[in-house]
C-alpha cells in the first residue's frame, strides 16, 4: 500500500487554497471557535452565507471544532432546517400541522405535488420551484396555510395556490 496525503483520500483533509468554498467554510467555523458549543451557530452561519450547507461542511467543521464527522453529520441530518443543496428559486411551503390538516392541508399538498410534478422535499428539474412541508406557521385560524416565495397566505385553496405560484414565477422572470 502506498502512502497518500489526507488531501488525496476522499473526505480527507482538504487543500483550502485550491477550494475557496472549503476555505470560506473553515473561516466561518473558526470565527466562532472560542464560543462554547458553537456547532449550531456555525452551521447556521454557513447556511446563511451559501443558502445551503456545501458538501465540504461536515469534514471541515468537524476538523475545526475538534468533533467527529458523525457528530456534525448527526446535527445536520437531525434538523430539517439544514439544506444540503441550493434552495429553489421559489419556495412553496405548506403547513401540515393539525389545525391545517383539519381544513384540507393534505389535499392541498397532494394538489401541489401533482401540479408541480414533484414530491415534498423536491425541486422542479430546473430548480425554479421547491415544495416543502412546515408543521406550523402560527396561522392556525386561517388554514390551510402556505408560504410562496417567502410570503405567508391563509385559507389557501388549490386554485389560489396555483395562482400564487404562477404570480411568483412571473415575478421571478421579470427580475
Amino acid at each position: 500500500m502506498t502512502e497518500r496525503s489526507l488531501s488525496e483520500i476522499p473526505g480527507g483533509a482538504s487543500n483550502d487554497a485550491a477550494d475557496p468554498v472549503s476555505a470560506r467554510v473553515r473561516a466561518v467555523a473558526e470565527s466562532r471557535i472560542a464560543e462554547p458549543g458553537p456547532l449550531l451557530e456555525v452551521l447556521h452561519d454557513i447556511q446563511s452565507e451559501f443558502g445551503y450547507l456545501p458538501e465540504v461542511t461536515v469534514p471541515v467543521v468537524a476538523q475545526v471544532l475538534n468533533l467527529s464527522r458523525a457528530e456534525v453529520h448527526g446535527v445536520v441530518s437531525f434538523y430539517s432546517d439544514f439544506r444540503s443543496s441550493p434552495p429553489a428559486d421559489i419556495g412553496v411551503e405548506i403547513c401540515r400541522g393539525e389545525a391545517c390538516q383539519a381544513v384540507g392541508a393534505e389535499a392541498l399538498v397532494a394538489h401541489a405535488a401533482k401540479s408541480l410534478g414533484i414530491g415534498v422535499g423536491d425541486q422542479t428539474g430546473d430548480g425554479s420551484v421547491g415544495l416543502e412541508q412546515i408543521f406550523c406557521f402560527g396561522n392556525c385560524a386561517l388554514g390551510p396555510t402556505a408560504s410562496v416565495a417567502g410570503r405567508v397566505h391563509g385559507r389557501v385553496t388549490p386554485e389560489r395556490l396555483d395562482a400564487l405560484v404562477n404570480e411568483a414565477q412571473a415575478g421571478s422572470k421579470g427580475t
